[in-house]
């Protein structure tokens, strides 16, 4: 089996900086600009070294030339078997140029990116061979990436070794319309086809609703009852979370990660990692997040300023997970997700978390 590699080398470089996306020659200027450094090629390496683990190796990879995914094959051991030649800077057409020259060559193609890598992919290859994503986007609204970049690895890995059923997978974005109706959602843009292999491989995000008012009070009563008046409180983003805010006080953006003290006054809003890290060095802080619907991710689409560094500063013990009994409903039964992009805190997390559902009311939920 010929398992092939495309890396978008900037994709997820607005995520630490606040951008909520990486899309374009001038967001990803911006981000540059504000001290954001490219990670997806380190995170591609991560999904290959997992595949090399259980395959053995070296073997060859069809791939890109220099960050388009050769360099990735050369961290991870492997051969690269480059098809293709970008043009420098990279651009999504470079993505469309590199999936299509693969495609044809492979019997799966692993791609490195976000959701707009996957819109690339979509068009060049569509459902003629299957495709999945190596998590280094910003949201990642998509069904068709692994849970973490080990995770597509050994996904990628048990397709290898046979069984593995393929289904279809809905490629999503931002939809712009529902955010600027207050909703954090996502557009479908078509399908293609990924292996079938629950919890490695992410479900899609189900769009947001309006939480129920009476559970909304009853989480914000809950966080506010655990903050001392020189705590910082640390919230995402999301439908869930702006309604939270709303419910102590504080109008805060959709899209951002926002810091409120008590009494609901608005410290900072919409901030990036940098300036996240600095304000939980002033004071104790709490950090509340929701799940993302359908999805259960925690940390790690969307919600990246909340850093590695952030969240050691804070501690386990001062991590509130809140959600309405209807979101965690929704999950089926399928755990929370955490991909920090820091594998050691991933580890710390995982396990059982409390998550406040309303005025004194917990669910123990598994963390994975």
């Amino acid at each position: 089996m010929r398992i092939g590699l495309v890396v978008n080398p900037v994709a997820g470089l607005g995520g630490r900086v606040g951008l909520k996306g990486s899309d374009g020659a001038d967001v990803q200027e911006k981000a540059r600009a504000l001290g954001a450094t490219p990670h997806a090629s380190e995170r591609a390496v991560l999904a290959l070294a997992e595949l090399r683990s259980r395959l053995g190796g070296p073997f060859a990879v069809p791939t890109a030339g220099g960050p388009m995914g050769e360099h990735a094959v050369l961290g991870a051991g492997l051969i690269p078997d480059v098809r293709y030649q970008p043009g420098e800077p990279t651009t999504a057409a470079d993505t469309v140029r590199a999936a299509t020259a693969l495609a044809p060559q492979v019997d799966l193609l692993l791609f490195a990116g976000g959701d707009g890598t996957a819109r690339n992919v979509l068009d060049a290859v569509g459902s003629s061979v299957p495709v999945l994503g190596v998590p280094t986007g910003v949201k990642m609204h998509s069904a068709v990436f692994g849970a973490t970049p080990r995770a597509a690895g050994e996904a990628a890995a048990l397709m290898a070794a046979g069984g593995v059923r393929i289904r279809d997978a809905e490629v999503m974005d931002l939809d712009e319309d529902a955010v600027r109706d207050g909703r954090v959602s996502a557009r479908l843009y078509g399908h293609v086809r990924v292996p079938d292999v629950p919890v490695r491989v992410q479900q899609r995000k189900v769009g947001g609703t309006v939480a129920d008012p009476s559970s909304v009070a009853g989480i914000a009563a809950g966080l506010a009852e655990r903050t001392r008046p020189s705590d910082l409180l640390v919230l995402g983003p999301g439908t869930t979370m702006r309604a939270v805010a709303a419910a102590l006080g504080a109008h805060v953006p959709l899209m951002g990660v926002n810091v409120v003290a008590a009494g609901g006054a608005v410290v900072a809003a919409d901030v990036a990692a940098a300036e996240l890290e600095a304000l939980v060095d002033t004071a104790p802080a709490w950090i509340a997040v929701t799940p993302i619907g359908g999805q259960g991710f925690l940390f790690g689409r969307g919600n990246q300023q909340i850093s590695p560094a952030v969240l050691r500063a804070a501690g386990r013990d001062r991590l509130a997970v809140v959600a309405t009994e209807a979101k965690l409903a929704s999950l089926g039964g399928r755990p929370l997700l955490v991909d920090t992009g820091d594998e050691d805190l991933d580890a710390g997390l995982r396990g059982h978390l409390p998550v406040l559902t309303g005025h004194g009311r917990f669910a123990m939920y598994p963390v994975r």
